[in-house]
C-alpha cells in the first residue's frame, strides 16, 4: 500500500516539499550574476544539471522571479560556482532574501575574482567555476528554466587528480528535503554493461 498524493488536491507548498524530499540529492548551482546597475548577486539553485554536451550547456531553474533570473536576463551572463562542503554556511547564507541592492558577496564574506570570458565575476573561494552566456530561458508555470552556453571551465589544481577532478577533493554539497543537506558520503563504482556482454556482469535479484 502506497501513500497517493494528487498535486491538484494538495497545496503548492505541500507538493513542492514532497518533491524536494524525493528528488534527492540535488547538486547546487551557486550562481553569481550582476545587475544592470552593477550590483553583484550570489544565490544557490538546487534545480540544476547539464543540459547539453555539444555545445556544452548547463541549466538551473528559478522558482519564482529571483534576482539571479532578473540579472541573467539583463546581462546575458552568469557563473555556476561549485558548492563545496567547506563553503556550507556561506552557500546557505547566500539564499537569504536580501534586497536587490545588497550584494551577497559582501554580506556573506566571499570574494569576487575576474572571469576569463565574461564580465560577471566568479567566487574566489569556490574550486570550480563554469562561465556561461545565456542561451535561452523557458517559462514553466511559476518557474523559469535558464539554459546557459558554457564558455569556460576553471578548476583549482587542488581538486584535480592528474587531469581529472577527484570527487573526494571536490567534496560537493547537495540539497535534500526540508532543511537537510548532504555531503559526498560513500562513493561506489560500477561499470556500465554493454549489450554484447549481457548478462555476464549482471546478477538479477532472487525471486
Amino acid at each position: 500500500m502506497r501513500v497517493d498524493v494528487d498535486p491538484d488536491v494538495v497545496s503548492r507548498r505541500e507538493f513542492y516539499a514532497l518533491l524536494n524530499s524525493v528528488v534527492v540529492p540535488r547538486p547546487i548551482a551557486w550562481v553569481s550574476s550582476q545587475s544592470a546597475d552593477g550590483v553583484l548577486n550570489l544565490a544557490p539553485h538546487s534545480f540544476f544539471t547539464v543540459a547539453c554536451v555539444q555545445p556544452p550547456m548547463v541549466q538551473f531553474t528559478s522558482v519564482g522571479r529571483k534576482d539571479s533570473l532578473n540579472n541573467v536576463e539583463a546581462t546575458g551572463e552568469f557563473v555556476v560556482n561549485f558548492a563545496a562542503e567547506p563553503l556550507y554556511e556561506q552557500v546557505n547564507a547566500s539564499a537569504t532574501n536580501f534586497p536587490p541592492e545588497i550584494s551577497e558577496f559582501e554580506a556573506i564574506g566571499v570574494h569576487p575574482e575576474p572571469s576569463r570570458t565574461i564580465a560577471v565575476p566568479r567566487v574566489a573561494e569556490s574550486p570550480v567555476a563554469i562561465e556561461c552566456t545565456l542561451h535561452t530561458t523557458l517559462e514553466l508555470g511559476d518557474s523559469t528554466v535558464v539554459i546557459g552556453r558554457v564558455r569556460h571551465l576553471a578548476l583549482d589544481p587542488s581538486v584535480m587528480d592528474g587531469d581529472h577532478p577527484e570527487i573526494q577533493l571536490l567534496r560537493p554539497l547537495a540539497r535534500l528535503g526540508k532543511d537537510e543537506w548532504s555531503t559526498i558520503g560513500e562513493v561506489r563504482s560500477i561499470t556500465r554493461i554493454r549489450h554484447s556482454n549481457w548478462p555476464d556482469h549482471f546478477t538479477p535479484p532472487a525471486p
